[in-house]
């Protein structure tokens, strides 16, 4: 039989008689019986609940309002609320900051930002005190939404009205530096201070972190180093976050340096410490000292997941250790951890990059049927390998069925394939795909189709295309990194084109680019086979000039250098481990500027010698003997150069 709500009148006595949690006690079973509530029967229960202090417990009431737990004819959710923060409502019956905390937390808590937002702003209108759990609940929450404009707003308009701790300027500090700004995040850093409060360990360990993110170095290491002027005794996290930041920015020196130092100051690396650290070792090819640490973390008790497995395996594959990889997966299998769809994309790849194209194809059917989806990089990686292989059907086929999956090809995709038409020296094909790209697919090329077809043209010897198609990369906004000059500088030197070479070498220069040692020596062939030797010399000193700053710099960077050679500059382009795949369903170029080789100005010695060897072999001896003179080389190099040539000249000295 339905209870109405008259009976509402016999069950508030019975309430007042009891404690506040049999109370509540009584309420929920009345709910069970199906007790038809009204504004004051829910009023009276959050009186008692609020008097005790049972705030946690009144938040939950109300939240089971707002969510239609709790329902009545004779209310609504937004008619209670009213009826609950109206003027007339006595204040001496209930404590109406707890009421405005309970509603403003029930808000929160059912992911309602503006309204939480709207009481927020009631609450401050009434001058009542709002405490600083419920204000940065209302934080967390805008931030953790990606509102954090909203949550900046509601900051600074509210900071003087509302009491403020140390977790609420650490809430937004962590809003500023997932959003990028880290201005703001230093602003609150200030404000901390002359607040009085004292920034603490996970403050400083937020900012690291930004501007690892960020690629300040410098600045993530002057605040790891204040946190020990000020007495803060950095975490596993702190030492984490500035680590894996070194590393990505391809200190790895700095990155290994300072994992000794976490372990030499007694804080037990975390899963996150190993796995930076062992990718690390992976990409540098140190499979084995990556397995030590494996084994490291099982002795001190460190539990592995997918990501150590996969980043294990996918060193391994790179090394060509297939069947140790497949074996790590069923080790993975044993420890009962699933391999994912990163592990089958890992074991594909090193498969295709192996050459073994019919066991990639049934990795790829085994993960099918574990019910794993493949995604576009997978597809990718299976036509990369199948176009390298020249099996334009299978290639088709992949493209075909990716597509009825409702996967669409992407950039990455067509240059796969425009770059297997490349290699197959199919140039006229290549390009009506780059047009359909662009037309009928609707995608913009990216800097690597441009490199993929600019090879090709400069592969033919057809510069007149070639450089149409590079200055077209202005048009698109694009600039040539690295690679395409040097493409670019190798075609002319080919063709013997010395001063477009020099022009593009100077070009670089001008725009921060460091050219690769064919492009220096192959300039140099071409301007001494044309007999400037005046030029060829001012080569090597712009080649000193560049390796003066070098040192002065003392920096190891990482910069993405290829080959001239397609293969190389491929290999570059699409290789690579886990991170690709970890973020997003297409890869991730922004990864790929950081190639896995340091970047080596050729040494001017080495270009003087070789220009007087040329000089030598072009009888051009007075210039030999002048350039041996200006490079000051040592006697015995260049009468070692000099006798090689021509034994006469034994008896000249530079």
């Amino acid at each position: 039989m339905m209870l109405h709500a008259p009976q509402t009148l016999t069950l508030i006595p019975k309430m007042v008689k009891n404690p506040p949690l049999k109370a509540l006690s009584l309420f929920n079973s009345s709910i069970v019986q199906g007790l038809q509530h009204s504004h004051e029967s829910i009023a009276f229960t959050l009186r008692i609940l609020l008097s005790s202090n049972m705030l946690l417990h009144s938040q939950s009431l109300l939240l089971q309002v707002i969510t239609g737990r709790i329902s009545s004819p004779f209310f609504t959710p937004l008619s209670l609320f009213q009826y609950l923060t109206q003027p007339s409502f006595s204040p001496s019956s209930m404590n109406q900051t707890l009421l405005y905390e309970s509603i403003i937390n029930a808000h929160v808590q059912s992911q309602l930002p503006d309204e939480a937002i709207y009481y927020f702003n009631q609450m401050v209108n009434k001058n009542l005190v709002v405490g600083p759990n419920t204000f940065n609940n209302i934080l967390s929450f805008l931030i953790k939404f990606d509102s954090f404009e909203k949550a900046w707003t509601l900051f600074n308009v509210s900071k003087e009205k509302v009491k403020l701790d140390v977790y609420s300027f650490g809430i937004l500090i962590k809003g500023c530096c997932e959003a990028g700004d880290l201005g703001k995040s230093f602003e609150l850093l200030d404000q901390i201070e002359e607040l009085g409060f004292s920034p603490n360990v996970v403050i400083y360990t937020t900012l690291i972190d930004g501007c690892c993110k960020n690629g300040d170095l410098e600045q993530a290491k002057m605040l790891f180093a204040k946190m020990e002027e000020l007495g803060l005794v950095p975490n596993e996290y702190t030492y984490t976050v500035l680590i894996n930041g070194l590393f990505k920015k391809g200190l790895r020196k700095d990155g290994f340096v300072l994992y000794e130092k976490m372990q030499c100051k007694g804080v037990i690396p975390s899963l996150y410490t190993y796995n930076s650290v062992m990718k690390e070792y992976c990409n540098e090819g140190k499979v084995g000292k990556a397995f030590e640490m494996f084994d490291e973390m099982h002795e001190r008790g460190v539990a592995c997941n997918a990501v150590t497995y996969n980043i294990l395996i996918a060193g391994l594959c790179r090394e060509k250790r297939l069947w140790e990889a497949e074996k790590l997966v069923d080790q993975m299998e044993r420890a009962g951890i699933s391999p994912n769809l990163i592990t089958y994309n890992s074991l594909i790849d090193g498969f295709c990059n192996g050459g073994e194209l019919q066991k990639a194809m049934f990795l790829f059917d085994q993960m099918k049927t574990k019910g794993l989806s493949p995604s576009l990089v997978t597809y990718n990686i299976l036509i990369s390998g199948f176009s390298r292989a020249e099996d334009s059907t299978v290639v088709a086929n992949l493209v075909k069925e990716m597509e009825e999956r409702g996967i669409t090809p992407s950039k990455v995709t067509y240059t796969i394939v425009i770059n297997a038409l490349i290699r197959s020296e199919n140039t006229e094909k290549a390009f009506e795909l780059y047009l359909f790209m662009q037309k009928k697919a609707g995608l913009v090329p990216d800097i690597y189709t441009f490199g993929v077809l600019i090879h090709g043209l400069c592969v033919k010897g057809n510069m007149k295309d070639a450089w149409k198609l590079f200055e077209s990369m202005d048009e698109m906004q694009l600039k040539p990194n690295d690679v395409i000059y040097n493409m670019m500088i190798h075609g002319y030197c080919k063709q013997g084109s010395a001063y477009r070479a020099l022009r593009l070498l100077q070009e670089m220069g001008e725009r921060g680019l460091v050219p690769n040692v064919a492009s220096y020596s192959s300039t140099i062939g071409v301007l001494c086979k044309d007999g400037k030797w005046q030029e060829a010399e001012a080569v090597v000193r712009i080649c000193n000039g560049q390796k003066e700053k070098e040192m002065q710099e003392s920096v190891n960077k990482v910069r993405f250098v290829g080959s001239p050679k397609l293969t190389s500059s491929m290999a570059t382009i699409y290789g690579g481990g886990e991170q690709r795949y970890r973020s997003s369903p297409i890869w991730d170029f922004s990864s790929l500027e950081r190639s896995k080789t340091k970047l080596h100005t050729p040494d001017p010695e080495a270009l003087y010698t070789r220009l007087i060897q040329l000089a030598c072999k072009s009888s051009c001896k007075t210039a030999a003997m002048q350039l041996g003179v200006t490079s000051a080389l040592d006697k015995a190099s260049f009468h070692s150069i000099a006798a090689a040539m021509d034994p006469r000249n034994l008896s000249r000295q530079p």
